[in-house]
């Protein structure tokens, strides 16, 4: 098993970072990582996603979305082939901070199989991650700002 974490601050309450997660019509706008995701963001729901990882290779998946809640937490379990052949179970959690004001998001990847060692590619996925995270900040904090 192999993890990638990555941490952000945002200056915007969890609900403006979820509603700004959750559009995913506009992703091809704004997210330089996640370049389209089609379907619905719930449990048992399957997404079509491309990504486009910094220095990697594009790739589209079909994940089933196995958790959702709302203004804390997304989780989809991406699979190739088989199970336990390589399975990306990918995770986006809000948590407020400093009163509900402000919240850390955490963009987690976790993946397993007899594959990982051939396919996961830990730099390229982990600069996608930043790179979409500031992206999710920078909207979310705009969003938040103009309401004020």
């Amino acid at each position: 098993m192999r993890q990638i974490e990555v941490f952000t601050e945002i200056d915007a309450p969890p609900d403006v970072v979820w509603e700004v997660l959750l559009e995913f019509e506009s992703y091809p706008e704004w997210n330089p990582f996640v370049r389209a995701v089609e379907g619905e963001p719930s449990e048992g729901e399957q997404l079509q996603v491309r990504i486009d990882p910094p220095g990697g290779r594009s790739m589209t998946f079909s994940p089933e979305v196995v958790a959702v809640e709302e203004n804390r937490r997304l989780v989809w379990l991406g699979r190739l082939a088989v199970p336990f052949a390589f399975d990306g179970y990918h995770e986006f959690h809000l948590e407020p901070i400093e009163g509900g004001e402000r919240t850390r998001l955490l963009h987690r990847e976790t993946v397993r199989g007899a594959l990982v060692p051939l396919l996961f590619d830990e730099d390229a996925l982990e600069s996608g991650f930043e790179a979409m995270n500031e992206a999710v900040m920078e909207r979310a904090e705009r969003r938040a700002n103009a309401t004020a």
